[in-house]
């Protein structure tokens, strides 16, 4: 079951939801026929339960939302890029152990 912590947002919303955060934010670049963006989903529910109020952890699909994925020339999915201070501070492309996920994110923490 999917975290009720990781949010799904749209074009429309990521300034607010990304860019304007008060906290840093892990987006996932994603879509519904992507099997390593299957996989990587419930380590990415673990780390938005285990960062609760000091890390927003983001989905958006990139089939349904262009603007955004074409922004930061997002290839190919997943693509997580951890956001800090309205600013793009890192990015990995493809999916990854629950240990490098966390390590990945412990950067802006």
């Amino acid at each position: 079951m999917a975290s009720a912590n990781v949010l799904n947002i749209t074009d429309a919303d990521f300034k607010h939801q990304v860019l304007e955060s008060d906290v840093p934010v892990l987006l996932d670049f994603t879509a519904v026929w992507c099997g390593p963006c299957k996989a990587i989903a419930p380590l990415l529910d673990q780390v938005a339960d285990a960062q609760k109020g000091k890390l927003k952890v983001c989905k958006i699909d990139i089939d349904q939302n262009t603007a955004t994925p074409n922004q930061f020339g997002v290839q190919s999915i997943p693509t997580l890029i951890l956001f800090k201070n309205g600013q793009m501070f890192e990015r990995k492309v493809g999916s990854m152990s629950k240990t490098a996920l966390d390590s990945f994110v412990a950067k802006v923490l």
